[in-house]
């Protein structure tokens, strides 16, 4: 086998891994936005719109705080635990008792 021969079977074998690589990033962003748009859809049923636009606003200031949020407020809610749909004033209490929490868990020891 000569060299070149070689070469371009090495090339051939990059280039097809690569072609894969690429084909499994696109299915998992595909993926990705099917989820975000569920979410979205489920949001926009258990939301109004007052709450969602406070839930966007929340997103540009704290994005990771804001996905957490979205996914409690999503398992909050089909599991019944709160009335539907969730209002401006219940997302506001929500928020304050969860940032209430936050406080509480943090602890400070002196010595």
């Amino acid at each position: 086998m000569s060299s070149d021969e070689e070469l371009r079977r090495l090339r051939e074998r990059r280039l097809l891994e690569l072609q894969a690589q690429r084909e499994r990033e696109e299915e998992l962003e595909r993926q990705r936005r099917e989820a975000e748009a569920a979410k979205q859809v489920l949001l926009r049923r258990i939301l109004t719109p007052e709450a969602r636009q406070r839930l966007t606003n929340i997103k540009m200031v704290r994005p990771e705080y804001a996905e957490q949020l979205e996914l409690q407020l999503i398992q909050v809610a089909q599991s019944g635990r709160l009335k539907l749909p969730i209002t401006d004033e219940m997302l506001k209490s929500l928020l304050a008792q969860l940032q209430a929490q936050q406080y509480r868990e943090i602890k400070v020891r002196r010595r």
